[in-house]
Parts: structure tokens; sequence; C-alpha cells
């Protein structure tokens, strides 16, 4: 598509936000990752409008940008909630019951491999291979915090707190 002098300001206002980002790295295609990880921040995931319009106004190749994209695990082209809760199912934590932490997420939020976010975006869940913390097996990842020895009722009062916290956000 060609940009006219009237899609111009449109395309501008729809993706300010980026172009804001874009400006602070001074539009350098040697800062993209860094640039997609600001977006991502922003954005929760990295939604493909916003990656070509990365792309042109860096004068890349969508290729390219979405090359580095897909190639990083810390990117996601999905959208994600607010709160990614990370569950770790590697052998330590598997034999320490992790299992039964992702039984509770999914029954309390309604979730499952086919359906890992909740409707309100507040959710996501991710079962991992593993979260490099085996000595605190099993270990559920929320957001960065790591919480470690988890069972089912700790992670109730994890969760318990969260959504205090947002309802005392709306209200």
């Amino acid at each position: 598509m060609k940009i006219t002098s009237l899609s111009r300001p449109m395309e501008s206002r729809r993706f300010q936000r980026v172009s804001e980002i874009l400006d602070s790295f001074g539009n350098d295609p040697v800062k993209l990752i860094a640039i997609l990880q600001s977006v991502q921040n922003e954005y929760r995931y990295l939604p493909e409008p916003v990656l070509s319009h990365i792309a042109t106004s860096l004068n890349m190749s969508r290729a390219r940008v979405f090359g580095v994209a897909t190639f990083y695990d810390h990117f996601s082209l999905q959208p994600k909630g607010k709160y990614v809760i990370k569950i770790c199912d590697g052998a330590p934590c598997h034999v320490n019951r992790s299992q039964s932490l992702l039984d509770l997420i999914e029954r309390r939020f309604k979730l499952n491999d086919k359906k890992p976010i909740t409707d309100d975006m507040l959710f996501t869940l991710e079962r991992v291979p593993c979260l490099s913390a085996c000595g605190l097996a099993p270990v559920v990842v929320i957001n960065d915090r790591v919480h470690g020895q988890m069972d089912t009722a700790k992670l109730g009062v994890v969760l318990d707190k969260i959504l205090e916290a947002e309802q005392g956000k709306v209200e």
C-alpha cells in the first residue's frame, strides 16, 4: 500500500505510541530487539500490524522484523493477560505435584491448552518445561516474581491477593 498524504496522519495516530517508542530509540534498526521489547511491554504482545509499521518505519523488510519477533521465546505474537502465570512442569516440579497447581488455575479461571487466557485479559496460563529453579520445586512464576515450594493453598492465596488488588483499582 502506498502511503498518501491523507493516510499518513491517520496511520501516525493509529501507531502513535509505537512511533514514540521508535523515536526514543532514534529509529535505529540496530536497536530492533530493544524496540520490540518496549512495544511488547506496552501491548503485552506484538500485534502483526504493529510489526509491519515497525518494519516500514525502520526501512527493514517485514520478514526481518517478523523473523526476530518469532526467533526469541521472549516475544509473543499472541495477546497475553496482565498476569502471565508460568507453571514449571519439569521433572522436579512434576514429581512435587505441579499438576495440581495447573489444575487449580484451569478450574478457577476456566482455562485450558486451547484457551490459555481469561476473557477479561487478566490472566494467561503457560505450562513451561523448566524455570531453572529446581531447588524450589514446584515453582510458579507470575510475571517476573518467582514463587517457590508452592502448593494449591499457597497459590490460592497469591491469586486472591492479585484479584483483591485488581478489584481495588476498579472501585
